[in-house]
This record gives C-alpha cells, structure tokens and sequence, in this order.
C-alpha cells in the first residue's frame, strides 16, 4: 500500500494530524511548521530535512511555500492555501503551467471581510471618527449624519465576498451594482439591482457612493484602482477595500484623497504590509485604517482545518477538491 504523504504547517495545528491521519490508512502526515520557519532563517540542517520529506511528499497544506517547491516535491500532486488569496503560488510560472492541483479558502470566512466592509461605510456615514474627536477633546457639537438608505453600493467583483456585502446592503434598502469577470453584458442577480461585466467599471465608479473592491488579485486587476479611476468617481464616495491590497494603486490614492478628488477610502489591506512609517496615507485624515484583520477571526484556524479535512477526503475518493483555483484565471 503506497502511502499518501501530507506536510501540513501553520493554522493546521499539530494536534489536527490524528484526525488527519484517521481520513486514510494509506495517510502519514508530517507537521513541517517549525522546520519550514528554521529553514527560512538560513538553518542548512532544516533545509536538508524539508528536502527529504518534501522529495517524498504528494500533498503540501499551508500558508507559507516552501522555496523552489516544485523542483523539491517532484511527486506533489495537491497544494492547500491557507488563505483566500494565491497570487503569490502563482508567481511561480512553472507551478501554474503543473497539473499539480491548488485550492484555497475562499468563502469559508467571505461573512467577515463582508461585515467590515459594512462597518466602514457605516462609521464612515455616520461621523464615528468625528464622534470619537469629540470625545477624545470633551466637545458637544452636534451634527447631521447621512443615511445608507437610498445609497447606491458599487461592488468590484461579486464572487464570494461581493454577494454578502449587496445582501447586507439591500437590507438598508440600497440600489447595488456590481461588476463580475464572468458576465458579457448587463443583468441581475438576487442581491444586485445590476450585474455589469468588466467594461462596465467607470459606470459602476460614476454612479456609486460607496465602492467596495472585493476582487482577487490577477494581473487583471492589479491597480486597477487608479487615477482615472479615481476621477471617474463621485468626488463625496467612500472607497473601501478588503480584497488585495495592490488592487489599488496606494500613491494615487493619497494623492486623491489629499486633492479631494473623492471623499474618504476605508482600507484593510495594503501593497506593502505592514504598512512602511513613511507612507503617506498615515497622514490623511479622510482615510479609515485597519492593519488586515478582515479575515482575522478566532474560528478561522478550525475552519481551515475542517475544510481540509473534508477535501482530503474527496482526495482519496478521486472527487473534485472544494475551492479549486483555476491557475489560469488566478481564482
């Protein structure tokens, strides 16, 4: 009986390997997270070792790759990502020209990224910065906040984060429009009002008063968010993302958020990460900050394990893996 060999790491904690384990008889599964963390501090002894079980390894499950993956794991046939996005995988021009398979999280935790989102144009409209500068200087003064209701939502990218947003958004009785890749021409779905296809972005950007990206990161949509973007916008939008954070071009954006060419941007992700003390959006009073904790809930670890679990399963039935990424789309 040929052995299926595993290398987990990261949220697949140690003490998940039993369960692992149990899925198959032929299974044996090797928690690497230590060895890979030694390794990638130039340890020779730990590399040597993540050689050997890598040369024999035909599943690899984790948020950090290994280097030089495929030429290390010749019999690899399954990566899991443990995480939404896997544009850094695919980086790697070899590993997605393999019929090695890749899958990722995505949907698993799409509610809380969605919740923040909401978050955002919520603290945004209803003057939450400015209740808390009051506070912090002990001052009374009285405002006027705005309504979701009536607001139009402009949602980028409407696959799983996308529809929970419009969901949330139409039960404060907004007009949604939102722009999925798969689309060639203007329709509906359940929660938009308008699906447009990708053509349809400045549409979508003249005509919303809160934006929020919620696409995954291709070559595509790489800052796709730009100048001309930003000009194409209503100059009182909110933009938000919590998707990529090079989906939008950060320097143009400071330089429009300090220009007033829109009104505020909310964002939970950045190009670089942290966020370098030099940028310049630290300094903008009209930009809403969270240093990447959409995702960041106390659950995550077991639902990255359950799910693993469960396609490991599929795996050794030969059935189709939950979340398969099509390396060529990027998604």
């Amino acid at each position: 009986m040929e052995p299926i060999n595993i290398l987990v790491n990261d949220q697949i904690a140690e003490d998940t390997q039993p369960r692992i384990a149990a899925v198959d008889p032929r299974v044996k599964v090797t928690h690497v997270g230590k060895l890979l963390t030694a390794e990638l501090k130039g340890d020779a002894a730990a590399t040597a070792e993540m050689d050997r079980l890598l040369a024999e390894a035909e599943v690899y499950a984790g948020m950090r790759i290994p280097p030089r993956l495929l030429a290390r794991a010749p019999k690899l046939k399954w990566v899991q990502v443990n995480q939404a996005g896997v544009d850094r995988v695919l980086l790697d021009e070899e590993f997605r020209r393999s019929p090695v398979m890749l899958t990722n999280v995505g949907g698993i935790h799409s509610f809380a990224p969605a919740e923040l989102a909401i978050q955002c144009c919520l603290a945004w409209i209803k003057g939450t910065v400015e209740c808390a500068r009051q506070k912090e200087a002990r001052l009374w003064q009285p405002f006027s906040p705005g309504v979701l209701r009536g607001k139009t939502m402009g949602i980028v990218g409407y696959g799983n984060i996308g529809p929970k947003v419009a969901r949330v958004a139409k039960a404060f009785e907004m007009w949604v429009i939102a722009l999925r890749k798969s689309a060639t021409k203007p329709g509906k779905a359940r929660y938009a009002d308008v699906i447009l296809p990708p053509s349809g972005l400045n549409r979508l950007l003249a005509e919303s008063d809160f934006v929020v990206m919620a696409t995954p990161l291709t070559p595509e949509t790489y800052h796709m968010m730009s100048t001309a973007q930003f000009a194409a916008m209503k100059k009182d939008a909110l933009l938000v993302n919590v998707s990529r954070g090079p989906v939008v071009d950060e320097a143009a954006l400071a330089v429009a958020l300090r220009d007033k060419v829109i009104a505020g941007a909310a964002l939970d992700v950045f190009e670089q990460e942290p966020l370098p003390k030099d940028s310049p959006l630290w300094e903008l009073p009209n930009l809403l900050y969270s240093p990447h904790i959409a995702g960041y809930i106390s659950a995550y670890p077991s639902m990255v394990q359950d799910l693993f679990v469960r396609n490991l399963q599929r795996y050794v039935k030969g059935e189709r893996l939950e979340t398969l990424v099509n390396k060529k789309r990027g998604y």
